[in-house]
């Protein structure tokens, strides 16, 4: 489903479904919950992260995004939360499966791309990394902002590259394992939230072409660098998936 962008002024007087989003650039967290309500077809109104307005911190409780707002229920910034109001606000299509077992491996995987020292963590670790060693990554203004934002560290960075590795990997087994049992997605024979996470956290690697995601030139060039190790890691079955998912259960080109 499409959306519209409103002014946090608007968005602060509507009542439904509200949610910050980073703007020009296609952030794995945001586009993942953008994916999720799309499948689910829960109508939206998107409102871009503004680093200076007071009103919406003082709305939205931080400087972030994605924060999903519905009514006036809590603000939820985390990527669990927000998958869970939506299952809650449209429980079909379900993006958790109803077996407990599988539910709990859904969360395990979503954990791994989403969560603190998962895979979407590490990379941007990775990319502050290369920034502030003259390597590629983020420019040095935003390398430092996300440096200090994400506790980045010389040891953490350093260390960075080898956990992408470690994960990328493990997805690419997983979805090799999935084929060879008959399936195209990570955990079962159906869309669960985890193909959603994956195919957005891919764009960190190798975005989408300037005709289907149209972002900010300099994170473009920071997305793209890729080490020998990175490289190497990067099985194209995770690009494979990537692109069957746009073609059939994403919009595209992205609005960011």
């Amino acid at each position: 489903m499409t959306f519209q962008f409103v002014s946090v002024e608007e968005a602060i007087q509507r009542r439904g479904l509200r949610m910050v989003v980073v703007g020009g650039v296609p952030s794995p967290w945001g586009e993942a919950a953008k994916g999720i309500l799309h499948i689910k077809r829960i109508d939206w109104v998107a409102v871009r992260l503004a680093y200076d307005s007071e009103a919406l911190k003082d709305w939205a409780g931080q400087r972030n995004g994605p924060i999903a707002m519905y009514d006036d229920e809590r603000p939820r910034a985390g990527w669990a939360e927000i998958l869970l109001l939506a299952e809650r606000l449209a429980p079909t299509p379900a993006l958790l499966p109803a077996d407990a077992y599988q539910r709990a491996v859904v969360f395990g995987l979503s954990h791994e791309i989403c969560g603190e020292s998962g895979l979407g963590w590490s990379r941007r670790l990775q990319l502050v990394h290369a920034g502030l060693h003259n390597a590629g990554g983020f420019p040095e203004r935003a390398a430092k902002y996300l440096a200090k934002k994400y506790g980045y560290s010389p040891e953490a960075g350093a260390a960075s590259g080898r956990r992408v590795a470690q994960l990328l990997g493990m997805l690419a087994a997983r979805l090799r394992a999935q084929r060879e049992a008959g399936s195209r997605y990570y955990v079962g024979d159906s869309l669960t939230a985890v193909d959603i996470y994956s195919t957005t956290v891919m764009a960190m690697f190798v975005p989408l072409p300037a005709r289907l995601c149209d972002m900010d030139a300099a994170t473009r060039a920071a997305f793209e660098t890729r080490d020998a190790q990175t490289e190497a890691a990067l099985d194209p079955i995770l690009l494979g998936h990537r692109d069957m998912m746009y073609a059939e259960h994403l919009e595209s080109p992205l609005s960011l």
